[in-house]
């Protein structure tokens, strides 16, 4: 599967097969899908802190360590798809209205180039 031709639909399907060949829809409620998101970001973060800009590139140039990110992301990225699927979430649906949030809060007019928050000045 890749990118450019998997769509959101299959990966959801992919994660509910494998969690209901294992019956884990016990264990996957919404308090439990989100510390279990929390935790994974959180396991990607460890691999980048208290690293320079030159030590995270060589993180993400190196295959060993560049795989184990990998692997991170796609933790991540299997419990966010979990609470989605399980939770009835159309995470397509729902990054367009954040996106449409996100564009009146942060002009490019006022955004571009610049890192601070949309209430500050």
């Amino acid at each position: 599967m890749r990118d450019n031709s998997t769509t959101i639909k299959e990966l959801k399907e992919k994660v509910k097969k494998f969690c209901e060949e294992r019956d884990w829809d016990q264990f996957h409620n919404p308090k439990d899908l989100a510390i279990g998101i929390s935790t994974e970001a959180s396991e990607l973060l460890e691999i980048f802190r208290f690293k320079g800009e030159e030590e995270m590139k060589q993180i993400m140039s190196d295959p060993n360590k560049r795989q184990k990110v990998g692997e991170e992301v796609a933790d991540v990225l299997y419990v966010l798809l979990r609470f989605a699927q399980i939770n009835n979430f159309d995470l397509s649906d729902e990054l367009d209205k954040k996106m449409k949030k996100n564009n009146e809060k942060y002009p490019i007019e006022k955004a571009k180039g610049s890192n601070k928050k949309y209430n500050e000045e």
